[in-house]
């Protein structure tokens, strides 16, 4: 249940209604601090009777929610919640993010390579792992905290916002001092101790989802993050299994608008995870564009061929560079438009 407080009601009003909810041994959290806030009751079980509450001068509305997620339903908040980030990019509103880089840090050559050129054909923002959850454990892992630095170098010299991923507790508060947005997983999305702090670390989280996850589940996990205190949280349609081997994973299209009529968060899409296949990457791309997607995560390599991971869905430069020029055609037919990067001082592009 979503108790709506009038746009004059005061502080002395919402304190008021948490305690009237609170006397019934119910848990609730305030929501919003402008004119327009609201009281989310967690969990009435039957021990709520609403009128109690519509009577109450400083409460305008009772709704009441269906969904076994609260925060994440568009039913208690109607517009898109908009992701800002630093030097004033967006997600979630007409910007269209672009998020590209190689699937892990190798090198510092490497990485800068990437960068540049990524950056040089549009993209706004690097993505790039420090630490690596790979399904064999002979596989390579990830640079660790040394990549964290070498991330830390491409941002300076290039000026794009980076993205990388946090794969346990103890290595969050690391990746949290370098990332601008917080990377969790797919293998992660249900490891709840890492969403809580994910949640109370302040930075934007990107939540990638499982790759055997509905919808709810996905929406669920998100409701994790937000019910530590943080509203920002972009969602990731990264393929789940299918049946079929003629791609690596199903790439979801549909979760994109089924996900924006049921949750007012952003959602972006990764076709590399998505299809496995470096000649259905752009495709899927485009039509994730098409389909509503408020950005896009693609791994571009300076060499896929010798990528120490991933490389087969990995694009070449020259690729993702086509890419974005047909990604800008795109988005200005749908009326919005491909961000752009943030300038970076001494920038190398």
């Amino acid at each position: 249940m979503l108790i709506l407080l009038r746009p004059d009601s005061t502080p002395a009003d919402r304190a008021r209604v948490v305690r009237l909810v609170e006397s019934f041994g119910v848990a609730c959290q305030p929501i919003g601090s402008g004119p327009r806030g609201a009281v989310l009751v967690l969990e009435a079980e039957g021990r709520l009777d609403p009128a109690r509450f519509a009577a109450l001068p400083a409460v305008e509305d009772i709704i009441h929610l269906s969904r076994p997620y609260r925060m994440v339903a568009r039913e208690w908040r109607p517009e898109p919640t908009v992701v800002r980030l630093a030097g004033g990019l967006t997600i979630g509103g007409p910007e269209v993010l672009v998020i590209a880089g190689p699937c892990s840090v190798e090198s510092e050559a490497q990485i800068l390579t990437a960068a540049r050129s990524v950056r040089r054909a549009g993209a706004a923002a690097l993505r790039a792992g420090a630490f690596k959850p790979r399904t064999s454990p002979y596989a390579f892992q990830g640079l660790g905290a040394s990549a964290l630095k070498l991330l830390s170098l491409a941002r300076e010299e290039t000026g794009l916002l980076i993205v990388t991923e946090a794969m346990d507790e103890s290595g969050l508060e690391q990746v949290a001092a370098v990332a601008d947005i917080v990377q969790i997983g797919a293998r992660n999305m249900q490891n709840f101790t890492l969403l809580k702090a994910a949640g109370r670390s302040g930075k934007p989280v990107l939540l990638k989802r499982g790759p055997a996850a509905s919808l709810t589940d996905l929406l669920l996990s998100a409701e994790y993050v937000l019910t530590e205190g943080n509203p920002n949280v972009i969602l990731c349609e990264r393929g789940i299994r299918g049946c079929d081997g003629a791609a690596r994973s199903l790439f979801d299209l549909n979760a994109i608008p089924a996900v924006k009529s049921l949750s007012h968060l952003p959602i972006i899409a990764d076709p590399s995870h998505g299809t496995g296949r470096r000649a259905m990457v752009s495709p899927m791309a485009r039509a994730a564009l098409g389909a509503g997607a408020d950005g896009l995560l693609i791994e571009v390599h300076p060499n896929p061929d010798e990528a120490l991971s991933d490389g087969a869905q990995s694009l070449y430069p020259e690729q993702f560079e086509l890419l974005m020029e047909e990604l800008r055609g795109i988005a200005l037919a749908i009326g919005r438009r491909i961000a752009s990067p943030i300038a970076a001082a001494g920038a190398v592009v």
